[in-house]
């Protein structure tokens, strides 16, 4: 299970354009990673556009931004592309990541159980370590609940 204060688990994931992204490269940068279940849904896009929304406070504060959903690149690009995304999407198409970071887990709607990605974001320091874990965020308060643990 990811803890804050101890090493972000490192991966490497096609973004949106099919290039492969490293969470290493951004060291030096916090990170925001935030997990969530699918483009194009009704909570997932508020999610988005939530952040898109605020993006001069995240660029103000240095911060790198990282959506990761089981969607495909091409699925991400359209994505992004439909709602002016200013960040990268990666494609955890096999939720590899997600099980490292404990976010794919066992879901239930109207009966049915099945397993999914948990909204979750990680607040990656500068130096590479979990500052902030936020489990079950909500689309709507998301992107001033990231702000508030980002450093101003």
């Amino acid at each position: 299970m990811v803890e804050e204060g101890k090493p972000a688990p490192s991966f490497t994931l096609p973004n949106e354009a099919g290039e492969s992204v490293s969470l290493e490269s951004y060291r030096g940068q916090p990170v925001v990673l935030y997990f969530y279940p699918r483009d194009n849904t009704p909570g997932c896009t508020r999610q988005a556009c939530g952040i898109r929304d605020s993006w001069e406070e995240f660029e103000k504060r240095g911060a790198v931004v990282l959506g990761v959903s089981p969607d495909s690149p091409a699925r991400h690009a359209k994505f992004k592309q439909k709602y002016g995304l200013p960040f990268t999407l990666l494609a955890d198409e096999d939720h590899a990541v997600s099980e490292t970071y404990g976010t794919w887990v066992q879901k239930s709607m109207l009966g049915k159980t099945f397993m999914g990605t948990e909204r979750s974001t990680f607040v990656i320091d500068r130096d590479g370590n979990v500052a902030k874990v936020m489990r079950r965020v909500k689309p709507d308060t998301h992107a001033a609940q990231v702000l508030a643990a980002l450093p101003a």
